[in-house]
């Protein structure tokens, strides 16, 4: 059985307050004959704009008594349980419904079929494949293009013809419509996206060899793969092109699955992840106050480092980070370490400092600025452990900062009882220690409130 559809929105996505359903046509075809018909406005409840009103002559006062989608959205659902959902460049029609759905909670999955992909197969060779083209020189008439009905008849009618091609096509005659329609890349698709839930944690593309060739996070698995499948870029095509398997951990946390991501990829260095794979680091900037009191900067070898702010894999990355600071701080050059530590700075002739390294400004007002990053970028406490989001509704995950730097992680059940904050260490599963570990969780704690238990 399958379910024609056609649908006219007042946008080219779905996007809210900007693309939604105005129209909708279902007509339940046999494999015969179409034998049911559903047709309707819907209220979008948002402005139709004139371009929308345009394209298929629905305006704004034509919808207002008419049902929202929401009013019809069961009948939607009921008449296109378990039957494919066809329609002339499915992708557009099928991702407006299911985003309708997904807009009230429901989660709404059709098996599809394309016309436009099934023309391309058993009628090569056209100019067009657009529907009213294809209408033209097939000689099917539509009386009322760019309206529901008019187009879900029109696609019906050549859903008939492409069956009556298919029946008597050499090749493609005893095969079922779903060989006929699905590609490696189809299969490889449903195959990936039944396998991930829709949770958060951290997934892994497996090549024909079970090889990791890219590692992602995500808070909700299934629609960040959904989006590479969805991906117009050749890297992201070519990577699909030898994905065959894909392994997921779930984390409840988000930051866990930002700790987790990074720390794979460094392991396994996937070939389709370009970032995050450096495991070697070889400057820091670090920190440190004078005989005067004042806060000094410096570039040092990661190994010589006693105080990182940052470390990088790179000199030139580190220094680059400096002269950043500098300024948005409007740091000194000789209490950053990048001239000698006994001139007036190059930046005061400038007039790009304001004259510490000259003694013309107080320490206290220099030291604000500058610690402005050391707030930034150093752990309130150096012990402390992150409470955040279990994989379940009755645990809780715990991330563990000791020594001012992220030692590891784990999870606990909600109803066990901690005697002392020291216990939360021996929850945490150890990790290989990377520097750019800190800033992902500095980073997320921005951004998050989270329980914070110092230890």
């Amino acid at each position: 059985m399958f379910a024609i559809i056609d649908i006219e929105t007042c946008g080219g996505k779905f996007e809210y307050r900007r693309g939604h359903v105005i129209e909708i046509c279902i007509l339940i075809h046999d494999g015969l004959s179409v034998i049911e018909k559903f047709s309707t406005l819907i209220n979008p409840q948002c402005y139709i704009s004139p371009t929308f009103v345009r394209i298929s002559g629905i305006t704004n006062e034509m919808v207002e008594g008419a049902p929202t989608f929401a009013q019809v959205a069961k009948k939607i659902w009921d008449m296109t349980e378990g039957k494919i959902f066809v329609a002339h460049n499915v992708g557009f029609d099928y991702g407006f419904i299911k985003e309708e759905f997904a807009s009230m909670g429901a989660k709404y999955k059709r098996d599809t079929l394309c016309t436009v992909r099934l023309s391309r197969k058993l009628i090569p060779g056209k100019k067009s494949y657009s529907l009213g083209n294809l209408c033209e020189s097939l000689g099917i008439d539509n009386e009322a293009r760019h309206r529901a009905e008019g187009d879900a008849v029109a696609t019906a009618k050549l859903f008939d013809i492409l069956m009556q091609v298919k029946s008597a096509h050499p090749v493609y005659k005893n095969k079922g419509m779903d060989e006929l329609m699905v590609r490696r890349i189809d299969n490889i698709k449903k195959y990936i996206l039944n396998k991930l839930p829709e949770e958060c944690g951290v997934y892994y593309f497996l090549d024909q060899d079970q090889n990791i060739i890219y590692i992602g996070k995500s808070t909700n698995a299934y629609n960040r793969a959904m989006s590479h499948f969805n991906s117009k870029e050749q890297k992201g095509r070519k990577m699909l092109n030898e994905l065959y398997n894909v392994d997921f951990v779930p984390t409840g946390s988000e930051l866990i699955a930002l700790l987790l991501e990074s720390e794979e990829i460094k392991k396994h260095k996937p070939k389709f992840n370009k970032r995050k794979k450096a495991d070697s680091f070889t400057h820091s900037i670090d920190w440190f106050k004078d005989d005067k009191g004042i806060i000094n900067f410096k570039l040092t070898e990661y190994e010589n480092a006693e105080n990182a702010l940052m470390s990088f894999t790179g000199y030139f990355s580190a220094r680059e980070k400096l002269e950043s600071w500098i300024d948005e701080h409007t740091l000194c050059l000789r209490y950053s370490g990048l001239t000698d530590d006994t001139s007036v700075c190059f930046n005061h002739q400038l007039k790009k400092c304001n004259g510490i390294c000259a003694e013309q400004e107080e320490i206290e007002i220099y030291n604000k600025r500058a610690k402005a990053i050391l707030d930034e970028y150093i752990f309130t406490h150096p012990n402390f452990v992150i409470i955040d989001k279990g994989k379940s509704q009755t645990q809780q995950s715990v991330i563990l900062i000791e020594k001012g730097h992220y030692a590891g992680y784990g999870y606990i059940d909600t109803t066990e009882q901690i005697s002392s904050p020291e216990e939360f260490k021996t929850l945490v599963k150890r990790t290989n220690y990377y520097p750019d570990a800190d800033d992902l969780v500095k980073g997320w704690m921005k951004g998050n409130k989270s329980k914070v238990i110092v230890i």
